[in-house]
């Protein structure tokens, strides 16, 4: 009994298995779009009931027809072969004549003969399955049919009792519904009615959703949308409004922010400088060095944290070139005397705040400088996304704290620091710089043995 239950609980999770590898397949193979999948929400529904519709019709109705049709004929020949039982052999013509006029049967008596070989059954031909059927259930005698072929007659050949053979030729059309297709036709051409409209509906429904995505995606990128507008159905046009005024909300918080950081920075700076004035006239000093000292760190921690809370979010969207904010960071490497080389892929172009993100890569690249003898800075700009990676040969930074110097004001104790003023925000700064973007800085070990640097924001 265990050995059983094991069993039937293996071949169940055998099915699942299967079950979950087929829906992933089916997953990977649809369309990832909106209009894509609305269209296959109103194709694939369409498409079956036609096709049960057509299955139906074709094993009920068309088959049906088809037999009826069939079964006249049938008939038909059966009453010739009476008649020509019953009448004399100088009689015939009246019979031809009979069945040529009222029964549109031409027939023709060979007075000694043999069938033919009988021919290969077509394939899927309805008509001779149905008419064989026939004339051996109403007949009942030996025969030879020829339904093959686009012609528009059907020949049958009946043996008669005294070797006489009865040849008979009928129109396709007397034992063949043949205007079935007049059927399909009407029905794929009101599919493709009834779709066009779908597709012209859904075009007007997937566009204010294609506007809000595209709205949302420029807001997260930081640049500014002039022309939105919230259309479309109702539930749409609730998401438009709601994302206009969380979009009001935020650029009333950041103007709120940066005036209240303004009049911070007025206060402070005037007290620095009275601090800066007094020490002056207080003359040269040992004993004023340290204090001195003190208002120069608090003059670079007010900035920096100034520099950091206004994350240059007032600046708008331009141009800049790869290829010059390369140069400009392999001068500045050369200034500090360390080997430095560059790489650019793809489009020297890209759309950024160009001063906010020459600040993010100049942050990471005077990290790099500050710590490393040998820097390899690499630009790889696709048609989604813009990856710089800043590779170095310096001490790093442990796993451990590769999440904490992402915080403000955060500073590490082992050999490395990431911000020239001391004051843990230079990749805080980075960091907020490519969010701002709708990108991420993450740090990882580097190739070259020190720390490497990968920002990656889309285009």
């Amino acid at each position: 009994m265990a050995s059983f239950d094991i069993l039937r609980r293996s071949r169940a999770q055998t099915g699942d298995s299967t079950w979950k590898r087929s829906m992933r397949w089916l997953r990977r193979r649809l369309p990832i779009g909106l209009y894509a999948r609305s269209l296959l929400i109103v194709i694939i529904p369409m498409v079956l009931l036609q096709s049960v519709v057509a299955f139906v019709f074709m094993e009920r109705h068309w088959q049906l027809v088809t037999q009826r049709l069939s079964a006249a004929v049938t008939g038909d020949i059966a009453a010739v072969i009476d008649l020509i039982d019953k009448m004399p052999a100088s009689d015939y013509a009246d019979v031809i004549q009979i069945a040529r006029d009222r029964l549109n049967l031409r027939i023709s008596i060979e007075p000694d003969g043999e069938l033919p070989a009988p021919r290969p059954k077509p394939f899927f031909e309805i008509l001779d399955q149905i008419l064989s059927e026939e004339i051996s259930d109403q007949i009942r005698k030996p025969f030879w049919i020829d339904t093959v072929g686009n012609s528009d007659l059907v020949e049958v050949r009946i043996k008669l009792d005294d070797k006489r053979i009865l040849r008979v030729y009928a129109r396709r059309s007397q034992a063949y519904a043949s205007n079935t297709h007049i059927f399909i036709v009407w029905m794929v051409g009101a599919s493709l009615v009834l779709l066009t409209i779908a597709i012209l509906f859904l075009r007007g429904q997937i566009r204010p959703i294609l506007a809000l995505a595209k709205a949302a995606e420029s807001f997260g990128k930081g640049q500014k949308i002039d022309d939105f507008s919230p259309r479309g159905a109702e539930e749409i046009r609730r998401a438009g409004l709601a994302f206009i005024q969380m979009r009001e909300r935020i650029e009333r918080q950041i103007e709120q922010r940066t005036a209240m950081l303004t009049g911070v920075s007025h206060d402070l700076r005037t007290i620095l400088t009275r601090f800066k004035l007094q020490l002056a006239l207080a003359g040269d000093s040992a004993d004023l060095d340290n204090l001195n000292q003190d208002v120069e760190d608090m003059q670079s921690m007010l900035e920096g944290y100034l520099a950091f809370a206004r994350g240059e979010a007032e600046e708008d969207v331009g141009q800049l070139k790869l290829s010059d904010l390369m140069n400009r960071l392999t001068l500045e490497g050369e200034l500090h005397e360390k080997t430095v080389t560059t790489s650019v892929e793809g489009d020297d172009n890209i759309r950024v705040r160009p001063n906010a993100f020459t600040r993010l890569v100049a942050n990471l690249a005077s990290n790099a400088y500050r710590y490393a003898s040998t820097v390899h800075i690499d630009a790889k700009h696709s048609s989604k996304w813009l990856t710089i990676t800043v590779d170095d040969d310096g001490p790093g930074i442990p796993e451990r704290s590769r999440e904490d110097v992402f915080k403000p004001f955060f500073r590490l104790d082992e050999a490395r620091n990431l911000d020239s003023s001391g004051t843990g925000l230079g990749l805080a700064i980075a960091l907020d710089i490519a969010r701002s973007h709708g990108g991420n800085v993450t740090l990882s070990d580097s190739p070259m043995g020190g720390l490497r640097a990968v920002v990656r924001v889309p285009v």
